[in-house]
């Protein structure tokens, strides 16, 4: 792993994206961490880390496991066989009124 100062990555940004193919690339202010350069493959591996950094889907992650301890989840063997075909349980859709009127 590479580390270098805002200054110095600013001064040869392209150098030290070819450095993050290898690996990330911390970048320091004041010799103390404030990001980090990481290489992308493609679009899709794009997505999954602006996905993964996003406030708003580690809201509904957050919200998700707290649901989970409250609720409880259901069975590891029940969830897959749920997932077989022809398995999956007929769930019944809420209308609000202004849908059944």
């Amino acid at each position: 792993m590479k580390i270098g100062s805002v200054a110095d990555v600013k001064a040869k940004f392209s150098a030290y994206l070819k450095d993050a193919k290898g690996g990330p690339v911390v970048v320091t202010r004041n010799g103390k961490p404030v990001g980090f350069l990481i290489s992308v493959e493609d679009d899709e591996e794009l997505e999954r880390l602006v996905i993964a950094y996003s406030p708003r889907f580690q809201g509904i992650l957050k919200r998700a496991r707290q649901h989970l301890q409250e609720a409880g989840g259901i069975p590891h063997e029940k969830f897959w066989k749920e997932m077989e075909p022809g398995n999956q349980p007929i769930r019944k859709i809420k209308r609000t009124r202004k849908e059944t009127a």
